[in-house]
């Protein structure tokens, strides 16, 4: 039997609460209106959801807890966005929140949670099949990485923010087992103690057959270490209100852009396309656009960089799925206005 899914991505999922519209962040002893707020699920549910607005059959593996928060993010997941929960769980206990303020085109958090009931590998129980996973680099993982490669899944990883300054060399040990590592510009040079993102990326070219370095406004460079193929594709100029998922709808466009086969030039510049997308709303997965929301911009674009779409954006159902209609994405439009 071949893999009954395209994308499994195991890990933590927060119910993320956006407020938007600060005029000012909050100051001891005072309050601050929003005009705008939404709920929406978190985390690695960020990725599950812009994988799965791209039609790709996604998967997650994490631990859902049985309060109402919980409810939420499994009723949005499952029945809203169409994703399998088969290999989560749910548990007793209280979700993990994370409060988010955006604020001029940045935004601040606030998060309480505790540690989950189960390990990274738990959480997943049995491997499901899988074209490809996307994981981060994480100690706990090393076992189920290397039986997700063994199985003939595709090994997506990046990596954590290393909070102890040390970015040890040995936290890279597992890309033996992936197919592509996508970091940031700072994590790549902290990691490989490279001067500019390109030097980065060829030191990590020996480590991986893949690698992608993003570097946010600068767009991202990528090196296929078997044919020694460079490529550095610009960002697509946009206002750019919330970066929250951005780096995750990045990930989901390079992951559908490789198991469809594309040209290593044509998987960036899709991603670079949707990521930018992504950041001109607020939210995490309420900001991660669909197919309809890709047409749209293709239509109103003049780029020649992107003639490939006129042969990827597909036609039905799949051309009218765009992204979630909450209030906070009606309210963005309004921002982007103003």
């Amino acid at each position: 039997m071949g893999p009954t899914l395209d994308l499994f991505v195991p890990g933590v999922v927060y119910l993320d609460i956006v407020f938007t519209g600060l005029r000012d962040m909050p100051r001891p002893g005072t309050e601050v209106w929003a005009t705008g707020m939404g709920s929406c699920p978190g985390g690695v549910a960020n990725l599950a959801v812009a994988a799965a607005r791209l039609g790709l059959r996604t998967g997650l593996g994490t631990s859902l807890s049985t309060d109402a928060y919980g409810d939420f993010c499994a009723s949005i997941l499952c029945g809203q966005e169409g994703i399998d929960l088969s290999a989560s769980t749910r548990t007793n206990g209280h979700s993990p929140v994370t409060v988010s303020l955006a604020h001029s085109r940045d935004r601040s958090m606030v998060t309480h949670g505790h540690p989950p009931p189960l390990n990274a590998s738990g959480l997943v129980g049995e491997l499901p099949r899988a074209r490809a996973a996307s994981v981060s680099l994480t100690k706990d993982r090393q076992g189920w990485v290397r039986e997700a490669r063994s199985s003939g899944t595709l090994v997506f990883a990046d990596v954590g923010w290393d909070d102890t300054d040390e970015w040890p060399s040995e936290a890279l040990a597992m890309l033996d087992d992936c197919y592509a590592f996508l970091p940031n510009s700072v994590e790549a040079m902290r990691y490989t103690r490279a001067a500019s993102p390109e030097e980065a990326a060829r030191r990590l070219a020996g480590l991986v057959p893949v690698v992608v370095v993003t570097c946010g406004s600068e767009g991202a460079i990528a090196i296929d270490s078997a044919t020694g193929e460079l490529v550095h594709v610009p960002a697509v100029p946009v206002e750019a209100l919330d970066p929250t998922g951005a780096g995750d709808v990045f990930m989901a466009g390079f992951i559908l852009g490789t198991l469809n086969g594309w040209p290593l030039a044509q998987r960036l510049a899709f991603a670079n396309l949707i990521a930018s997308l992504s950041v001109q709303h607020f939210g995490g997965s309420l900001s991660a656009p669909g197919w309809g929301d890709i047409a749209d911009w293709w239509r109103a674009s003049a780029d020649p960089r992107y003639a490939f779409l006129d042969d990827v954006i597909p036609g039905g159902e799949r051309r009218g799925v765009r992204r979630a209609t909450a209030t906070i994405a009606r309210l963005s439009d309004a921002h982007a206005h103003d």
